[in-house]
Order: C-alpha cells, then sequence, then structure tokens
C-alpha cells in the first residue's frame, strides 16, 4: 500500500525545518561577522556594530520566511542591490564636500555641481532602461559597474580638478544610472506575481540598509582622521573624501564576481534572451532607440511622469540628508558635528527597515495614489521640528531621553545641543511618511509596463530621487549661503520653513492634479 500523503507531508517537514535552520544558523553567522567587522575594523562601536549586524539578520530572516521557492536569481539581485546601493550612497554623502575642498568650489558652486550631477543621471537612467530591455540584465550592469570604478579611480587619484569633474563625475553618472533601472526590473524578473509584493519590500528594506552601512561607513572614516582633513594610508596621504571615494570603489568592485551569478534564464516562465547576447553593438543602439520611442509612445507614459516628477519634490528629503545636513552640522556644531551626519541620517534607514515592511502589510489592499499623498503629508510636516527654535528642546536634550541620544547613540561629549534631537525627530516622523509612499513607488512604476519593457518603466521610479537632487542643489545653493553662512549670523529656522513648504506642494499638487495623472491600478480599484 503506498504512504499518504500525509506520511509524505510528515516526513518532508524534518528535511524543511533542518534546511530552514542551517539556511538561518548560515545567516546569522554572516551577520555577526558584518556586526563585527563593522564595530571592530571600521571602528564605528558596538551601538552601530550591533545595528548593522542585527538589521542584516532582520531582513534575510523576513525574507527567508516570505520568498521561499524563490529562483536565485532573486537572491543574488538582492546581493547586488545592497552593494550597490552602499557604494552610491557613499559616493553622494560625499559628493559636495569633495567638490568644494578638493576641487576648489565655493558651497554655491559645489550645490550647482551637485544639481548638475543628479540633471545627468536623470537623463542617463531614462535611456539605461530601454538599454537594458535591449542587451540585457547582465551586460548592462558589467558595463555600469565597469565604468563606475573607473571614474572613481579618476576622481581619487587626478589632481586637477577639471580632470576628476570631466573624467571622473560624468563617467560615474552614465555607471550608476546604467545600475539603477536593472535591479528594479530583475526584481520583477525574476519573481512570481504572488510574490512581488514582498520582493520589492525585500528590495526596499535592503536599499535602506545599504543607506545605513554608508553613513556608518561615512562616520568610521571620517573618525580615522585626526585633523577631520586627511588620513595617512600606506600610499600617504590623502583627504577624507578621496578615501571614502577608495572604499566605494572597492565595494563596487566586488559587484563584479557575484554578477556572474546572476542568470536571465532563470526567471519564472521566460527563455533565454538569445537574441540580445548575439546583438552587436550597432544592434543594441537600433533596438534601444526603438524601446525608447515605445516608451515615450506608450498612453500612460506623460502621466505617470507628472506624477512622478511632483514625487520628486517628496525625494528632496533624501537629496537634504546627503549633500545638506553634514554641512548643516559641521556649521552649526563644528567639524566633531559634521563627522556625526551619517549616524544621525542611520535613524531614518534603521527605522524604515522595521516600518516599510509593517505599512505594506497594513495597506497592501490600498490604491497607492492615496497612500502616496497620506504619506506625503506626513513627511512635510516632519520639517517643524528643524524649524522651531532649539530651546524649545532644551528640556529635552538635558532629560534622560536627550542624554541617551546625545550621549549614547552620537557619543557626543561636548554641550547637550538639541539640534541632535531636532535632528532625530525630524528623521522619525519622516521616515514613517516615506514607508507610507516610497516603496508603492517602485511597484506602481514596473506594475503598468509592457511585457519585454520592465527596465525602461523601472528606470521611471528612479526619476523622483535625481529630481530631488537637481531641486536640492539649485534651492541649497542659496539657501545655505543666505541662511545658514560659514560665517555671520544665520536664520535656519527660516530656511527648513522654506523647504517644508516646498515639499508640502507635492501632496497639495498630487490632490489637484487627480483627475489628470491618477492612472488605474490593477486590482485595487
Amino acid at each position: 500500500m503506498p504512504d499518504s500523503p500525509s506520511a509524505d507531508a510528515d516526513a518532508a517537514a524534518p528535511s524543511s525545518f533542518l534546511q530552514t535552520a542551517l539556511r538561518g544558523g548560515v545567516l546569522a553567522g554572516f551577520c555577526v561577522l558584518v556586526g563585527w567587522l563593522a564595530m571592530k575594523k571600521l571602528a564605528l562601536g558596538a551601538v552601530a556594530g550591533g545595528v548593522i549586524g542585527g538589521a542584516t539578520f532582520g531582513i534575510g530572516l523576513y525574507a527567508m520566511a516570505n520568498l521561499r521557492g524563490a529562483p536565485a536569481g532573486l537572491w543574488v539581485t538582492f546581493g547586488l542591490k545592497l552593494l550597490s546601493v552602499t557604494c552610491y550612497k557613499i559616493l553622494m554623502v560625499v559628493m559636495v564636500s569633495y567638490l568644494s575642498k578638493d576641487c576648489g568650489m565655493d558651497t554655491a558652486t559645489a550645490q550647482y555641481a551637485y544639481a548638475a550631477f543628479g540633471l545627468m543621471m536623470s537623463g542617463c537612467t531614462l535611456l539605461a532602461g530601454s538599454i537594458t530591455d535591449a542587451i540585457g540584465l547582465r551586460r548592462t550592469l558589467t558595463i555600469g559597474v565597469s565604468l563606475a570604478v573607473l571614474a572613481r579611480v579618476i576622481m581619487i587619484s587626478a589632481s586637477n580638478p577639471w580632470v576628476a569633474l570631466v573624467a571622473g563625475l560624468v563617467p560615474v553618472a552614465v555607471g550608476e544610472a546604467l545600475c539603477t533601472p536593472v535591479l528594479v526590473a530583475a526584481t520583477r524578473k525574476f519573481s512570481t506575481a504572488e510574490q512581488r509584493s514582498v520582493a520589492f519590500s525585500v528590495f526596499y528594506a535592503l536599499l535602506n540598509l545599504g543607506f545605513l552601512a554608508a553613513y556608518f561607513i561615512f562616520d568610521g572614516v571620517k573618525n580615522l582622521s585626526a585633523n577631520g582633513m586627511t588620513i595617512h594610508t600606506w600610499v600617504g596621504d590623502h583627504s577624507v573624501q578621496r578615501v571614502l571615494f577608495a572604499v566605494s570603489a572597492g565595494i563596487e568592485v566586488v559587484m563584479l564576481p557575484v554578477l556572474l551569478l546572476l542568470r536571465e534564464r532563470e526567471a519564472p516562465g521566460e527563455e533565454p534572451n538569445a537574441v540580445a547576447r548575439k546583438m552587436t553593438v550597432g544592434g543594441a543602439v537600433k533596438e534601444s532607440a526603438r524601446l525608447f520611442g515605445m516608451l515615450l509612445k506608450h498612453p500612460g507614459f506623460h502621466r505617470l511622469l507628472m506624477f512622478l516628477a511632483v514625487i520628486g519634490l517628496l525625494k528632496i528629503v533624501f537629496s537634504i540628508m546627503d549633500g545638506v545636513l553634514p554641512t548643516f552640522l559641521e556649521r552649526e556644531l563644528g567639524a566633531e558635528g559634521g563627522a556625526r551626519a551619517g549616524r544621525a541620517n542611520a535613524v531614518n534607514s534603521v527605522l524604515i527597515l522595521i516600518l516599510a515592511p509593517v505599512a505594506g502589510i497594513l495597506t497592501r489592499k490600498m490604491p497607492a495614489y492615496p497612500m502616496v499623498i497620506f504619506g506625503g503629508f506626513i513627511t512635510a510636516l516632519s520639517f517643524v521640528f528643524l524649524a522651531l527654535p532649539p530651546a524649545v528642546f532644551q528640556g529635552l536634550a538635558d532629560g534622560p531621553v536627550g542624554q541617551a541620544v546625545i550621549r549614547g547613540y552620537f557619543a557626543w561629549e561636548g554641550t547637550a545641543h538639541p539640534l541632535f534631537l531636532m535632528v532625530v525627530l525630524w528623521q522619525v516622523v519622516f521616515s514613517i511618511g516615506e514607508a507610507f509612499y516610497s516603496p508603492r513607488v517602485y511597484e506602481y512604476a514596473v506594475s503598468i509596463a509592457p511585457k519585454g519593457q520592465e527596465a525602461s518603466y523601472a528606470a521611471l521610479s528612479a526619476v523622483p530621487l535625481i529630481l530631488g537632487k537637481i531641486t536640492t542643489g539649485a534651492v541649497f545653493a542659496e539657501l545655505l549661503e543666505r541662511y545658514c553662512p560659514e560665517h555671520g549670523a544665520r536664520d535656519t529656522a527660516t530656511m527648513w520653513s522654506i523647504v517644508g513648504g516646498l515639499v508640502l506642494m507635492a501632496p497639495l499638487l498630487l490632490l489637484v492634479l487627480r483627475p489628470f495623472i491618477r492612472m488605474k491600478e490593477e486590482g485595487k480599484e
């Protein structure tokens, strides 16, 4: 008599449990190693090391529990995403400082250059989606990573600032842009319809884990400098900015062998793209142009682009974290305060690791459009904490909570300045808003993509963040000099009020333009 199905299930259960336990053990060991390296080798301390290791374990456990049976390509995509976003974030955090301190630009010019960099990435990212659809995921990633590494090497070694800008800044914009849409498209490609929401939740969590690691690396490297300007290495003294570029280049190099594991034939229900593999350079250019033309002619393209352009006002927040907060803290609290900008920004990354999955579960049956508006209002509200007078928070700073944050988390030995608490409260509130709107933007953009154009539409999901960089560079080029100059009287309350009003325009515009730009969301209305 054959065994019953229940008997087979009972026999399989111990095997499944052992596999899960083994994977969990390997994950735990890896996360302990990551935490130890952060704590000891990067000299970040026990708190930062514990946060990085624990966050990595939490994301891994969540993915293992909810993505069983997913193809190997999805896990490789997640690994590439973590590496890519870490080195990209290091680049962006240090960009303005590099332009001003290493290239000799004044603050306003550096902010304008930061905006120009965002503009270059914006155009390249739109084209990168069609290139990816034409030649395939792995080829595009290989070209992008190679360009990004080469450009960083030039920016590290060039003594002439114009060489660093032309031969370094331009190629790194192209290289990073080529990587941006590929991994969004790969997440859709290697996940089934049932797995997609969870896959994008993990994808967004990994994005923030990479940000978290980058911020702590930023602080760790800056702490290695005795004078806050240079670091002694085995090849001589180099600026903090160039050393950070070297670290990000090293992380980017690790992506190259990992890319060998990315096999597009593993996508569920799809055959290998043999045409793409045999395509010549000329054929790839023609096919990319054809796909880009199809993208421009799609009936919903212009409405989606308008929606994403408005979202760019919300994404100003992320550009402030990278390009403004380090300068702001340095001018308000000195070099030691600026060195803690990465740790301040890490608050957002830690919170999103928890809040994004929770918000996704709570709102999974709700349309994205109203959730973006709701999250946008919360994000705009967060700037109240930066605009209020510091004296309002002095009592809290002197209390046990303030001491735990200022002395414990920030390891600050000077006067308990309330600005630390103001920044943390700002991060907490806008993180809540971000958790409701930001993950939905990625999934929304690719969910309407026609088959074969996933990367082209994934490229559009990166437009808001890049537009945010352009807006931030243009706005803060004047605001910092007028309201928070390096020398002289400051009026930062007015500066943050202006920025908060700019962010508030996003949800208001989405409400007003709703009849014109909102698109039907399949299965949710």
